[in-house]
């Protein structure tokens, strides 16, 4: 029994370094969009508001998607803190037609990570919902809230926010990525 215990602070440890978003438990289960489009969802889409976590810790974050047969290619990109362009390339996979809002997505050879898109109009705004577990104990959560634009109404960020207060998901970690034009012209 002390060996679980153990490793069950271990790898909290390891969750706490990882996200900043922590439970105890199973992930909670929020619905996901209904009638999910991935084809309109493909093309770019900036980083507005996230859970904060280790490795998205720069500013003019972006992700870009393309549809490649059954297959999403996924594109993060951003500038580190001290300015220099970083990117990391993935892809997704709908794991079930019938739930094509639900994507498993990896980069390189990782064991991969849900990409839940909760709510998405595939023009202006997309809320996207991460969540891990250690054996059923523990869950570190990740969540974006993205638009197609560098800028998003703090109306729609309400709404958005609230999807997620509504299934039991804690907002108030949320932090703001800089999308300011001068900072971002040096993304390539």
């Amino acid at each position: 029994m002390q060996t679980l215990h153990v490793v069950s602070l271990t790898l909290l440890c390891v969750l706490v370094v990882n996200a900043q978003s922590i439970g105890s438990g199973k992930c909670p289960q929020p619905p996901v969009q209904q009638n999910f489009d991935p084809a309109k969802y493909m093309g770019r889409w900036y980083g507005i508001k996230k859970i904060p976590n280790t490795f998205q810790s720069g500013k003019c974050s972006r992700a870009t998607y393309a549809l490649s047969d059954n297959t999403v290619l996924v594109r993060n990109e951003q500038l580190l803190p001290n300015g220099t362009p970083s990117f990391i390339e993935g892809t997704a996979k709908i794991l079930d037609p019938s739930e094509p809002a639900k994507l498993e997505v990896r980069f390189f050879e990782d064991r991969g990570a849900p990409y839940w898109v909760l709510a998405t109009d595939y023009d202006n705004y997309t809320l996207v919902y991460s969540c891990t577990e250690t054996l059923g104990l523990s869950y570190a959560e990740y969540a974006w809230i993205m638009s197609r634009t560098s800028t998003l109404p703090k109306e729609t960020i309400t709404e958005l926010l609230d999807i997620l207060q509504s299934n039991n998901i804690n907002t108030a970690l949320f932090t703001e990525t800089e999308q300011r034009p001068e900072l971002c012209s040096g993304m390539p």
